[in-house]
């Protein structure tokens, strides 16, 4: 069995090494958020540690939904 990952790419985003714009994709291995450029092949991964944070910063709690 072949395992695919799910690749797409980020309309509008510019690579932060080449400065090529729409050549970055976006995809998760093992759970983790990656990036990577076609171009100059950049890298980039997000841990979940990090993404839980970078979420967590902005966000404030309006209500608690307790159903009956």
């Amino acid at each position: 069995m072949v395992n695919k990952t799910k690749k797409r790419f980020v309309a509008g985003a510019t690579c932060p090494k080449c400065r090529a714009l729409d050549t970055i994709m976006l995809y998760f291995e093992n759970n983790v958020e990656k990036l990577e450029c076609v171009q100059c092949g950049y890298s980039e991964s997000q841990t979940e540690k990090s993404v839980t944070q970078a979420t967590r910063t902005s966000e404030s709690v309006i209500g608690v939904f307790k159903p009956e």
